[in-house]
């Protein structure tokens, strides 16, 4: 199936945030608290007349989804870019074409597609510094055939969605990587 065929499928952000079940407020927080500064809604509305569009692929249960939709929904509204969301697990076929290090499903991965529906741009899942601290939150694990792991890392997911959708710092860690990303990979 071609990107214009799978963006025509998706949903929009309206249609996606009322199919939330998960992690709905995280997101909504995000999105609304989010203040981007002057150098980058300049950058952003540059994009304005490179007629792009976002495939996203996600999920509601995803903390960095949580984090990352509504960044780049707020990016995308700055340049005018119309966004769709597709559900990973009921997308696999499109997902598998994007696995982080060529082996995992994780989301969330937003496709930047041309008006003809070629790709521009990847991003996704995490900026380096919101990986960094999921790796260190990580060392602080048991191993994983201790008795305690499955509850120690369920705990630790839910801290790491806490801080990554209250901190700012890691909601701008997006948009730098984001623009970091567009910039080598769309000229001006």
């Amino acid at each position: 199936m071609s990107l214009n065929n799978w963006f025509s499928k998706g949903m929009t952000f309206t249609e996606y945030v009322n199919y939330m079940q998960v992690n709905r407020p995280e997101l909504e927080g995000v999105y609304k608290e989010l203040e981007l500064n002057h150098e980058d809604v300049q950058y952003f509305s540059e994009l304005k007349n490179k007629n792009l569009r976002i495939i996203t692929l996600t999920a509601d249960w995803c903390g960095d989804a949580a984090l990352c939709v509504p960044v780049l929904q707020r990016l995308a509204e700055v340049a005018s870019i119309e966004t769709r969301f597709l559900i990973r697990d009921e997308n696999l076929e499109l997902m598998d074409q994007y696995l982080t290090n060529g082996t995992s499903r994780s989301i969330p991965i937003f496709i930047f597609i041309d008006e003809k529906g070629e790709e521009q741009a990847v991003w996704g899942p995490r900026s380096p510094e919101v990986q960094q601290f999921v790796s260190e939150k990580r060392t602080e694990l048991p191993p994983q055939d201790a008795p305690d792991f499955p509850d120690k890392q369920k705990a630790m997911f839910a801290s790491f969605k806490k801080t990554v959708t209250t901190e700012p710092r890691y909601w701008q860690s997006v948009v730098s990587d984001v623009r970091k990303r567009l910039e080598t990979r769309i000229c001006q």
